[in-house]
């Protein structure tokens, strides 16, 4: 593993942010502008996993917030999509990590993968995150979550069924042969583009959305006349909605619901529906 430098931040957050009552709370309260920020109030740093070290998946990148006074954080593991390399979505590392999480990017086994393989990749690489990485002290193993772009979008549901345990699932753009997930528990963020001609969203993204009932919580954001690689570029409504389910859920920080109830609007938004949690 090699470590990289330090990235920029807005500011340093600082100790003991948590909250008395929610010991998971991290940073300051939000606002539109804090949210919608290309960095969050964390400085973070990276370290490469060469797939050499590792097994059941491909090896990536993991992000991470510098701080150690604010103790540990919660964890996201992101899939890019078919034939694509986790350089596809590396934007969104450092961007959530900076909202204080640690965010691995994985490479899969082949680029070639299903959407099935990338869930057992998904789950491969939380499990070497909170067992053998070497940021594993800063993961809250019991805070894990997972995401992933088109065949990984899929494989993000395939996780999130295959373990319940799991704070929140983020499927973007996801494609997959199966269209229903009513044994999905977790609670579950699903990001289209109204114009995807890959993974359209009323073949994939709305009949998984539709089909999601055991979840306690679940949303559908559509964005405007965006294509099935919307989020291989620096999306603020997509991060912007990923940053606050995943200090929802993962963090269970209600400051974030004003964000998620009644949720985004604008010319970027085509649609959005959701369960509105309180």
């Amino acid at each position: 593993m090699v470590a990289s430098l330090v990235t920029g931040a807005i500011a340093a957050a600082p100790a003991g942010a948590q909250a008395a009552d929610n010991p998971y709370e991290r940073g300051p309260a939000p606002t539109d502008a804090s949210v919608e920020a290309a960095r969050g109030p964390y400085a973070t740093s990276s370290t490469n996993v060469s797939s050499l070290v590792v097994t059941g998946f491909g090896g990536g990148v993991i992000y991470y917030p510098t701080t150690t006074s604010d103790g540990t954080f919660g964890a996201v593991a992101i899939s890019p999509g078919f034939t694509a390399y986790w350089s596809s979505l590396d934007w969104l590392g450092p961007r959530l990590a900076s909202h204080g999480f640690v965010v691995f990017g994985i490479e899969t086994t082949t680029t070639l993968d299903q959407p099935d393989s990338r869930g057992r990749q998904l789950l491969a690489a939380l499990d070497y995150l909170v067992n053998r990485s070497s940021v594993r002290s800063r993961v809250d193993a019991s805070r894990l979550a997972v995401a992933g772009h088109s065949m990984g979008g899929g494989g993000t549901l395939e996780a999130a069924r295959t373990r319940p345990a799991l704070k929140a699932a983020i499927p973007l753009a996801p494609w997959h042969t199966t269209k229903s997930w009513s044994t999905v528990q977790v609670p579950t963020l699903i990001i289209g583009g109204e114009s995807d001609s890959v993974a359209s969203v009323s073949t994939h993204s709305e009949p998984f959305y539709n089909s999601i009932s055991a979840a306690p919580e679940k949303a559908y954001l559509e964005l405007n006349n965006a294509s099935h690689f919307f989020p291989q570029t620096a999306n603020t409504p997509m991060a912007k909605q990923m940053i606050s389910w995943l200090k929802r859920f993962v963090d269970n920080d209600t400051r974030y619901s004003q964000f998620l109830c009644p949720g985004p609007s604008g010319l970027a938004i085509e649609e959005y529906r959701n369960t509105c949690p309180s």
